[in-house]
């Protein structure tokens, strides 16, 4: 980034102009769902991945195919099912004859060589598949034999989860969640969003979508965003947050203590903050507020923690720890400086 203010500014500028672009061409299609395309955005201009959860029919795979069809980047789309190979994710070897007649081996790469991967219902394959994207997201690469294949960059995971159906399905295992930067719900529309859904999606008209960012500009915007100011309080004050979830640390509180079985760990932070920057870019500002943090707090917490059954006999869920961590743990003091 530049070391002159108006550089910075008038990338703030047009980084925000960029944005509600978006937001515009995103709206012709989606209704709604505001907070979830505002995190899905933060996830995408920060380099992270998202799980988005919610019941059938709530237009989560229509989000995800209209942010890439925005984006002029390369999109696959991958239907989860019990009988996926780790190889129909990641590509396969194949053996071929060559023009000397010689036979030899050549990788075929499968459709996570992409810069949009939709997983679409991940739990409905087993951990075995599932494990097929665990080097993709943290390396953004893949090895197949002896041979390492770098992803196309920018390169984003969007998984899709059905929480009710249980027969047939798969949990996710705990170290593949945390590799989701965010963990989205995805709840019903309001009166109002689904009368005009009913009326947007009967009357039989199209919508022309234009495309917005290259997957350049994407990268350039993820450069900057990360250069975003974030203040040594504000970093103190995420990680007493994120310390707090954990009901072994003698800082936590102790409702975390009675109702929480373990808590975040270090990727947490890292992705608060990122989020926050995010947030604070969307919003046009040189640095992250507090409220940046408390604003992307749930999505990025919501399956870093895990709740006992103390907590479930209670009614308690884990976006109830959430909110209520967010609300008692304080926010640092700004140290006062006495003349001598």
């Amino acid at each position: 980034m530049s070391s002159d203010p108006r550089d910075f500014d008038e990338f703030l500028e047009k980084f925000h102009a960029h944005h509600d672009l978006m937001k515009r061409e995103l709206a012709k299609v989606i209704i709604g769902q505001n907070e979830v395309i505002d995190q899905i955005l933060s996830a995408i201009f920060t380099g992270g991945h998202c799980l988005l959860v919610g019941v059938p029919g709530l237009a989560k795979t229509l989000v995800v195919s209209t942010i890439a069809r925005i984006l002029d980047v390369e999109f696959h789309r991958i239907q989860f099912t019990p009988d996926l190979m780790p190889s129909d994710i990641t590509g396969t070897n194949v053996l071929e004859e060559n023009e000397d007649g010689r036979r030899e081996f050549r990788f075929v790469k499968g459709p996570v060589f992409t810069n949009i991967l939709l997983a679409d219902e991940i739990n409905r394959t087993p951990p075995k598949t599932q494990a097929a994207l665990l080097q993709a997201m943290q390396e953004h690469e893949v090895t197949a034999g002896q041979t390492t294949f770098d992803l196309p960059e920018p390169f984003f995971v969007i998984a899709t989860q059905n929480p009710i159906e249980q027969e047939g399905t798969y949990p996710l295992p705990e170290a593949q969640l945390d590799r989701f930067m965010f963990n989205i719900k995805v709840d019903y529309p309001n009166q109002e969003e689904e009368e005009q859904i009913l009326t947007s999606t009967t009357s039989g008209k199209t919508h022309e979508i234009r495309k917005v960012l290259s997957s350049k500009a994407i990268m350039y915007l993820q450069k900057q965003i990360g250069m975003i100011e974030c203040s040594p309080l504000t970093i103190k004050y995420v990680a007493r947050l994120v310390r707090a979830t954990r009901p072994g640390d003698e800082t936590s509180p102790k409702f975390v203590k009675e109702l929480v079985d373990w808590g975040a760990g270090p990727r947490a932070g890292q992705y608060l903050i990122a989020g926050a920057k995010a947030q604070a870019a969307m919003d046009g500002r040189p640095s992250v507020a507090m409220e940046d943090v408390r604003k992307v707090a749930i999505p990025a917490l919501r399956h870093r923690i895990s709740t006992n059954f103390q907590a479930q006999a209670e009614g308690m869920t884990t976006d109830d720890v959430i909110h209520r961590l967010v609300e008692e743990v304080p926010e640092p003091n700004i140290p006062k400086y006495e003349k001598s």
